[in-house]
Formats: C-alpha cells, sequence, structure tokens
C-alpha cells in the first residue's frame, strides 16, 4: 500500500486501555468486575444485576478483548452495557458515560469486523453521550475525543472530507478544554496527529503533515515509560515519517520511521491484537526501504513482516485486504528483482484476493485495481495473453473512474494507465488520457490554495504534453488541440474562471447568478489565505477553519456549475473550449501551436478562414534537444552578462558562437520546417509580412523561436518572412477581439527606463510612444512611467483600464509561480497581488 493510516483510541478498547478519566466512576468496583467476570464466562447473564453491575462486567469484557482479542468478550461487553443503559434513567448522572461506554464497543466491534452499522451506533452513542455531558464536565474533552474517534473511522471507511473535518474539530475542542499536565493530555495530541496525517494523505498539503508529526512528538514526549499507549505513539509517529519521506525523499525520514516502528513492534506483546498491524507497518517501511537503495535484506524482511501479520490477521477482519495487498507488492518487487514468474503469480494471487475481500465504495478499491492490474499487464509481458491486457484494462477503469477513492489517488491511477497504455492500444489511450484531463480539476480543485495547486501540478507529469502526443498519434488534431489547451495554465485558468462575467446567467436565472457570483467573489479570496502550522484552538477563524470554508465553497461552487449546466440553453456554461472555438482564435494571422514531447516535435497550425486543423511532424526537434538548447542559451547569456534585459555589454565570442547554434537549432528543426510547410520561404513579400502567433509548451516557452536562423546566410532567419507573436493559450486570443477598441476602450501603458537594482531600459521611452500612436482615435490611452509607476499606482490603474501593455523588467519564479512579477519604481508587482483584484 502506498500509505498507512495512523492509529487512535477509544475511551475502552484496544491495547488494554482502562481509562483515568472514568476511573472516579467505578473505584471500589473492580472486585466486584472481576467477581462477575468470572461469572460471566461460565454462565448467562443475570437479568437481575443492576445498571451499576453490568456497567462493570461491560468494562472487564471489553478490557479483556482489547488484551486477546476474542470477539466473544466484545459482544458480550455490548450486551453488558446496553442492558446498563436500558436501566438507567434518564437524568442520571452517569447516562453520559453510559453511552460512551456503548459507543466504545461498537467502534471496537467495527474495527475488527467492519460492519458500517456499527460504525454508525458508535457515532450515534458519542453524539448522544456528548450533547448528555454538560460544559464545564470534566468528562466533556472525553466526550469530544471519543466521538472524533468515529468520525475518522467513518472518514477512513467511506472517504467523506466532511467527516476528516469534524474529527480535526473534535480532536482540537478537547486539546483545548484540557488542562496542560492532565495525563489524556498524550492521547489527545496523538488523536490529532492521526487526523492531520489523514488529511494530508488526501489533500496532499505538506503544513498537515508537518502539524501530524508534531502532533505525534508531543504526545511521545508525554507518554511515561511503560504506558500501554507507548508502542501506539510510536507506530503512531512512523507513519508520518513515512510519509515525509514518500513526499521529501529525505531517507532521514525513512530510517527514523523505520526506528519508530521498530521499537513499537518491540513494546507490543505478543498474542497482542495489534501485533499484525506493527508487523505490517514495519513491512511497508521496508519496502520503502529496500525501493530506495535497492537491498535484498529490506525486500526479504518486508515479505516476513507481511507474512506475519497477515497470518495474525482474523478471517474477516476489516484489514485482511491491506494485508493480501501489502504481501503482494512486495511479491512484485521480488519478481522485479529476479523475474521468478512465480514470484508474480504469488502477487497476482494476493491481489486478487485483496479484491475479493473489499467492499464496494470502499476508498482503497482504486489503489487495489491498480495493483492488481499491474501485475497482469507484468504477466502480459512474460505470457503474451490477450485475457490479460482485458482484466488489466477493466481495473485500470475502476482504479480511476470508480465513484469511492481520493481524486488525487484515481488522477495519478489514470496517469499509470495512460502511460501504460504505450504498450498496446488494446488499453485505449484515448480513453485513458480523457479519464485524467476529466479528473484534473478535481485534483487541482478549488477547495485548494492557490499555492497547493501549483504544487499538486507538478505532479501531473508532463499530462498536457503527452495527452496531445497520444492525440496526434491517433490523427486526432483536434483532440490533441482541446486537451494541450485544457491542460496548461490550469490554475490561471481557474482563477479566470471565478471572474468570469455570468451576464448571460444573470438574464435568464437572477437568483442563481448572484449565488454563483458570490461564492466565486469569496473563493477568488480565499484561494490566496496561507496556513501557520499550529493554529490557536481559541481563535474563531483559525486556519483550519479557512482552509474548511474554503473546501465548503468550492463544492458549493461546483454543485452550482453543476446545476446550471442542467438548465436549458447553459449546457456548456464555463466548460472548456471546444476545438471549433479555438480554431476560432486566428483571425489575424496564423496560430502555431508547439507541441514537444519526448520522442519528437509537432506543429499544429490554425489557418485564418479554415476549420481544420493541420498538423506537421518535425521528428528532429525532441524534449532532450529542447533541454540541450535551454542549457546553451542560459549559459551563453550568462557569460555575456545579459541575463537581465537592458544596455547590452560586449559579447564574448565563446558565448556569440553557443547562441548562434541554438538559433540554428531552432531555425532548421523548427520554424524553417513550418515556413516552408505554409509556403512562406517562396512567396512571401517583403513589404507585407504575415504574421504568426507562436504557442509553445514545455522548454520551448524559453526558446526565442522569433529569433531562430543560420546567421551565417542570408535570409535565414525567422523575422526575414513573419512577424512573430506569442500566446500562453489559444483562449487568450479569443478575447483580443478588435471590436473592443470601438467601445470605449481603456488601455493603460507601464514604462521603467530605469529601475533600481536593474539595467537600464533606455527604448521603452520609445516603445510607448509607439503604443500611444498606435491608440490615437482608437482606444483612451494613460501611461505611468519611471517614479510614477509604482506598484500601488500601477495596481490601482489596472482595475481602471481594459488592456495593460508592461515595458519594465521582470522575473519568473519556477517555485512559485504567483511570486512571478514585474519590477516597478519601489518594488516587485507579482501576479499573486494583481490576481487578488
Amino acid at each position: 500500500m502506498n500509505a498507512e493510516s495512523g492509529y487512535r483510541s477509544t475511551s475502552i478498547g484496544y491495547d488494554g486501555k482502562w481509562k483515568r478519566g472514568d476511573v472516579h466512576n467505578t473505584l471500589g468496583k473492580e472486585s466486584k468486575a472481576e467477581e462477575l467476570e468470572t461469572e460471566g464466562s461460565r454462565m448467562d447473564i443475570d437479568d437481575h444485576q443492576s445498571a451499576e453491575d453490568f456497567d462493570a462486567l461491560g468494562r472487564s469484557l471489553l478490557r479483556e478483548f482489547g488484551q486477546n482479542g476474542t470477539l466473544n468478550n466484545l459482544e458480550q461487553s455490548i450486551e453488558c452495557f446496553s442492558r446498563a443503559l436500558d436501566l438507567t434513567p434518564d437524568g442520571h448522572p452517569d447516562i453520559s458515560r453510559r453511552h460512551a461506554s456503548l459507543g466504545a464497543s461498537y467502534t471496537d466491534r467495527y474495527r475488527r469486523l467492519g460492519q458500517l452499522t456499527d460504525q454508525e451506533k458508535a457515532i450515534e452513542c458519542h453524539t448522544r453521550a456528548l450533547a448528555l455531558t454538560p460544559d464545564g464536565h470534566p468528562d466533556m474533552p472525553r466526550r469530544l475525543a471519543d466521538l472524533g474517534v468515529s468520525y475518522t473511522d467513518r472518514y477512513q471507511r467511506l472517504g467523506e472530507l466532511t467527516d476528516l473535518e469534524k474529527a480535526i474539530e473534535c480532536d482540537t475542542r478537547a486539546l483545548a478544554l484540557t488542562p496542560d499536565g492532565h495525563p489524556d493530555m498524550s492521547e489527545w495530541h496523538a488523536n490529532l496527529g492521526v487526523s492531520y496525517t489523514d488529511k494530508y494523505q488526501r489533500l496532499g498539503e505538506l503544513v498537515d503533515l508537518e502539524k501530524a508529526i508534531e502532533c505525534h512528538i508531543r504526545a511521545l514526549a508525554l507518554t511515561p515509560d511503560g504506558h500501554p499507549d507507548m508502542s501506539r505513539r510510536h507506530a503512531s509517529l512512523g507513519v508520518s515519517y513515512a510519509d515525509r519521506y514518500r513526499r521529501l525523499g529525505e531517507l532521514v525520514d525513512l530510517e527514523k520511521a523505520i526506528g519508530c516502528k521498530t521499537y513499537a513492534l518491540a513494546l507490543t506483546p505478543d498474542g497482542h491484537p495489534n501485533m499484525s498491524e506493527r508487523q505490517a507497518g514495519l513491512g511497508v517501511s521496508y519496502t520503502d526501504r529496500y525501493g530506495c537503495l535497492g537491498e535484498l535484506v529490506d525486500l526479504e524482511k518486508a515479505i516476513k513482516c507481511h507474512t506475519r501479520a497477515l497470518l495474525l490477521t482474523p478471517r474477516g477482519h476489516p484489514d485482511m485486504l491491506e494485508r493480501h495487498a501489502n504481501l503482494g507488492v512486495s511479491y512484485t518487487d521480488l519478481y522485479q528483482h529476479f523475474g521468478e514468474l512465480t514470484d508474480l503469480r504469488k502477487a497476482i494471487k494476493c491481489h486478487t484476493r485483496a479484491l475479493a475481500v473489499t467492499p464496494d465504495g470502499h476508498p482503497y478499491l482504486p489503489g487495489q485495481h491498480l495493483r492488481y492490474a499491474l501485475s497482469l499487464l507484468r504477466q502480459y509481458d512474460r505470457t503474451p495473453r490477450l485475457v490479460c491486457l482485458t482484466k488489466s484494462l477493466r481495473s485500470f477503469r475502476m482504479a480511476s473512474q470508480h465513484f469511492s477513492g481520493a481524486p488525487r489517488d484515481k488522477f495519478q491511477h489514470a496517469l499509470q494507465w495512460a502511460k501504460s497504455a504505450i504498450i498496446s492500444n488494446l488499453l485505449n489511450p484515448i480513453e485513458a488520457y480523457q479519464t485524467a484531463i476529466d479528473l484534473l480539476p478535481q485534483f487541482i480543485w478549488l477547495g485548494a490554495t492557490t499555492n497547493q495547486r501549483y504544487q499538486d501540478l507538478s505532479l501531473s507529469d508532463n499530462l498536457a504534453v503527452n495527452a496531445c502526443f497520444a492525440a496526434i498519434q491517433c490523427s486526432n488534431y483536434p483532440l490533441a488541440l482541446e486537451w494541450l489547451e485544457h491542460t496548461r495554465c490550469v490554475v490561471w485558468n481557474q482563477s479566470m474562471m471565478l471572474r468570469s462575467p455570468l451576464d448571460q446567467l444573470h438574464s435568464s436565472y437572477p437568483d442563481l447568478a448572484m449565488q454563483l457570483g458570490s461564492i466565486s467573489s469569496q473563493l477568488h479570496t480565499h484561494g490566496f489565505d496561507a496556513q501557520p502550522v499550529l493554529p490557536a484552538a481559541s481563535d474563531p477563524m483559525t486556519p483550519e477553519r479557512v482552509g474548511q470554508q474554503r473546501r465548503r465553497l468550492a463544492s458549493e461552487y461546483h454543485s452550482l456549475l453543476a446545476h446550471t449546466r442542467r438548465l436549458p440553453g447553459f449546457e456548456n456554461f464555463l466548460q472548456p473550449v471546444k476545438a471549433n472555438r479555438l480554431i476560432s482564435a486566428a483571425r489575424n494571422g496564423l496560430v502555431v501551436v508547439l507541441n514537444c514531447h519526448t520522442d519528437s516535435c509537432d506543429a499544429l497550425v490554425i489557418m485564418p478562414g479554415h476549420d481544420q486543423v493541420a498538423h506537421l511532424p518535425l521528428p528532429s526537434f525532441t524534449q532532450q534537444k529542447a533541454r540541450w538548447a535551454r542549457s546553451e542559451l542560459d549559459a551563453s547569456l550568462g557569460k555575456a552578462g545579459l541575463r537581465q534585459r537592458g544596455v547590452r555589454p560586449v559579447y564574448r565570442t565563446d558565448s556569440k558562437d553557443s547562441f548562434e547554434r541554438v538559433l540554428g537549432a531552432l531555425w532548421n528543426n523548427i520554424v524553417q520546417p513550418v515556413l516552408n510547410h505554409l509556403g512562406f520561404l517562396d512567396n512571401t513579400p517583403r513589404d507585407h509580412l504575415p504574421h504568426i502567433t507562436w504557442c509553445p509548451t514545455g522548454l520551448l516557452t524559453f526558446l526565442p523561436l522569433h529569433a531562430a536562423g543560420d546567421y551565417s546566410q542570408p535570409q535565414s532567419r525567422t523575422y526575414n518572412y513573419v512577424i512573430s507573436s506569442y500566446v500562453p493559450t489559444i483562449t487568450a486570443l479569443l478575447v483580443s477581439t478588435p471590436s473592443e477598441f470601438s467601445r470605449g476602450c481603456r488601455v493603460l501603458a507601464i514604462g521603467q527606463a530605469a529601475t533600481r537594482g536593474q539595467n537600464p531600459l533606455p527604448g521603452t521611452t520609445k516603445e510607448l510612444a509607439h503604443v500611444k500612436a498606435r491608440m490615437h482615435n482608437k482606444a483612451e490611452y494613460s501611461q505611468l512611467t519611471d517614479s510614477q509607476a509604482t506598484t500601488a499606482a500601477v495596481l490601482d490603474a489596472m482595475e481602471q483600464h481594459n488592456w495593460v501593455h508592461l515595458a519594465c523588467h521582470a522575473n519568473q519564479n519556477v517555485k512559485d509561480p504567483i511570486k512571478s512579477g514585474f519590477h516597478l519604481h519601489d518594488g516587485t508587482l507579482d501576479l499573486s497581488a494583481i490576481n487578488r483584484r
């Protein structure tokens, strides 16, 4: 399995817990409980016993179950607690505790048998217990913690994010109500740590993982030596260290994880119900270390741990699916190491069994189908039987299209499907990429901050380029254009969607338009909120609550969009633009879209007045050549002191030669073939050059196509034949209609001839003069130059104008794209500040 769950406890249950918070209610009854326990083990429970007797016996039976895992003890404890509750009158001071005790037993039975009815009963009991506990009562933290445990259990089974948010709220409140030094403080920290672990695994926000680690470290520090929870504390911390290793790749985190899990296993006595879980957790980390270092001893340890864990897991236990799955992963690794077909067959057998015991709707089901699909592909490689591909395709579909599971996981499954489809068209690469593209808005969703969405985009693994290439290979050029457009500038397009005018909707459904506009505005604001690591629980608008509100708004927004698209005439409301609309963007000249793939480069050409997309293969240019060109260009500019625009220093001969090699490669492999295909090399009028708008992808966006050429030969440069422009997406051209200049359009020009800390740009004065002349009698023109162009002044002016022309230095921040910006008189105006407006 790729992820592990944390470990939580209820008020009575696993690890032989008998909570200190309940001791004051049971002092003096232990001998009676032991007596009743002995009698209960050899005869039916007496109907005439008192509520107190049933309660005490139920506690003893539940404690026994926690120590030895005997299911009969758990069943009898539920019967005892139910009878104790029936015999307790309303208003009795113990009524709240009786509900909590019964809830704890239902929780343990749910964890043992996996029946959702028990889980729902547990939530019902703990909700009642909480409602019956008055404010200020010393048991209030315990009631909150127990309810939080149940919400976490339901989240882990059904995957509903609202349950996880409720769990975090309960855990946070329990901590806030507990004074420092209280013996339960370690448990509350541990529970909150598990919730943050689950949240990280669901949403991928690193801040939640850091919170989880901090909580688990605090819980461990507050747990005294010899405490029965010490094993669980180490195990939970180990899970979080393992998660951080998988995220950041730091081996030290993996070693910490193995150390924690090894210690947790050593502290767990033989015969303890949690022994299988401890073995499985350690086995997962050995698998991770094998994958990192390739040491066979780690793989052998992993198989040993997973085999033991499987043997120790009772039949029908809900964790059985994970036991089979983990062992299957290790056998797959063993097969890949030695190539023995018997190991692969063992892996497939494990994954088959895991699927057989996974309930429909379980959040782990998609991941299990992915593992099964990949194992079948490996079998197909060795024994090419069509049935392997057929079954593999079925499981790939389930892995990425099933209703259960986290969107970020299903998106990765779809990418894996698409990669695997390279080996055979029978795996339907078009369907695979379409599935991934359909999942992209759920993965890069509006419920995350802008920063998080940009981070998640790094996991999309060149989706735009690869999907476009797959569509081109199938000769579906309109689809290639659509996919490339839909999967680029994702976060920026989402921001623009939130600011889209709703005039048409407002004219037909004004109330719906008002509601959608309000939520859009709030989402736009919330998208930039940062979250500190540990919020104060007393703050009514903690970062956790801000995040919850943002996710709620995102859900409401998508629900409203879905509702709107079911209305007549609004089926395509705010939908991605289709190819026929994209083709219409080529109004003022040719548009050439360049897709640079690992294997080759392709040009998609849109010509004015045509309704088809033309394709031109450019096989001589690949991603590898693009990387070379980018590296050479950076090096030559650095040597020449040209990393910034401005006054040109003296060239060095070697840097000039390198620069010209790059320009020559771009000319020979891309620009010249395109111009030749268009017939421009022979028939271009020198007094009226045609216009090409280049729309490059990937590394090509950093390369100067407009300056490409063989500078040792005459008439062998781009600008000899065409006037070049660039555009990030085709959609950007759709809004740049000439008619907009005739409707009171306002144009703002910004010029910075001299900016502190930057090279001078003396040409900006002439540049703005040209812009001003072009706008005469066409649009209202304004400009801010030099000291006038402060960040505040420019930002305010932007809101009052339709178009902005910037003639100044700028920087691109690859690690944090929204910090990219323009260098003005008093500082940098970044995209984050612009987009907030």
